[in-house]
């Protein structure tokens, strides 16, 4: 087996966030889903852009942020994703190697901008995000480095992803990279209108390629088509190595096989914004997973790193996870 070099690579869309406060009319007026993730095209970007108000502008995207919480607490990882050689383009690049993660991928020379999350944040912290993907969906096969795939104890994958038809190449291909070399893959469902989109390709994936899945309620339950999450919870049960699901308030649940751990949420002072929890929480989880810890401490260090987040404004962590998790578990 080639040598470990990493604990996660991840692969995601390298997006700048852009974060703003709004009330629920502001979302009405836009005709905006409150909570969902849309994807929308420039035009649309810069429209929704004007009728924001002021904004938090910061390196984000599903995976890049679990690969930023994971170096957060001391792990070590790399990052795949596609930008363009423009000043967003450099702002990603610079925020994520400056957190000691491996950057290689190759910025695009022309074509569309990097990519940018609109995030309107409500009064009741929830998140709804419209979503240009610019050079996103230029990542393709040919970004995807076997070298690294084999280094990786995880290769983490945010479906997400699963959108533009380059990408979902890129996707397969780690994927099998990732399991010819012995190491393991995991999936992040993250948003049910995306598995609702790709559902039938994300059963698939779950059941045949997927080893480490995580979803909140709404996702699973989406997946298998149910209304209540126990149901779905039975659904998942032996369809992969390990499923993570979170819960929001109620903390998370972890089924593997014969076990399922039912861990509570980190108690948190006060809820800012939950862009990012599940990002968090998989981080968390992962970090102590791929360090050989129980599951049900891996799910109270993806509560700890969730909590943390959602804490203020911005999907990535204020505070060193590192020192977070020392002062909660010693």
């Amino acid at each position: 087996m080639t040598e470990t070099r990493f604990d996660v690579v991840g692969i995601g869309n390298a997006i700048v966030d852009v974060l703003a406060h709004a009330e629920d009319e502001l979302l009405d007026q836009l005709g905006l889903i409150k909570g969902a993730m849309t994807l929308i095209d420039d035009k649309t970007a810069d429209a929704v852009y004007e009728t924001m108000g002021p904004a938090i502008e910061c390196s984000g995207g599903s995976a890049a942020n679990t690969i930023a919480g994971l170096a957060s607490l001391g792990g070590t990882a790399a990052f795949v994703g596609k930008v363009r050689d423009d000043q967003l383009g450099k702002v990603f690049a610079h925020d994520i190697r400056a957190l000691g993660v491996s950057f290689e991928t190759q910025p695009a020379a022309d074509g569309k901008s990097t990519a940018r999350c609109l995030i309107l944040v409500t009064p009741d912290a929830e998140r709804t995000m419209q979503t240009y993907l610019g050079s996103c969906v230029e990542l393709g096969p040919a970004d995807i480095n076997e070298e690294t795939i084999a280094a990786a104890k995880i290769t983490y994958l945010e479906g997400y992803l699963w959108d533009p038809a380059a990408a979902k190449e890129a996707f397969t291909k780690a994927a099998g990279l990732a399991h010819d070399a012995g190491r393991l893959v995991s999936l992040s469902l993250s948003d049910s209108f995306c598995v609702d989109r790709h559902r039938a390709e994300f059963l698939d994936l779950v059941e045949s390629h997927v080893d480490v899945l995580f979803a909140n309620e709404d996702e699973i339950k989406s997946l298998y088509q149910v209304d209540e999450f126990d149901d779905a919870l039975q659904r998942v049960r032996g369809h992969c190595q390990v499923a993570a699901l979170t819960r929001g308030a109620k903390g998370s649940v972890v089924i593997a096989g014969d076990e399922v751990h039912i861990v509570d949420a980190d108690p948190v002072d006060h809820v800012a914004d939950t862009t990012g929890a599940g990002d968090a929480y998989a981080a968390g989880f992962l970090y102590g997973f791929t360090r050989g810890d129980g599951l049900a401490r891996c799910a109270h260090i993806g509560n700890i790193a969730a909590g943390e987040v959602i804490g203020h404004m911005g999907a990535r962590p204020d505070t060193p996870l590192k020192d977070l998790l020392a002062d909660k578990l010693g």
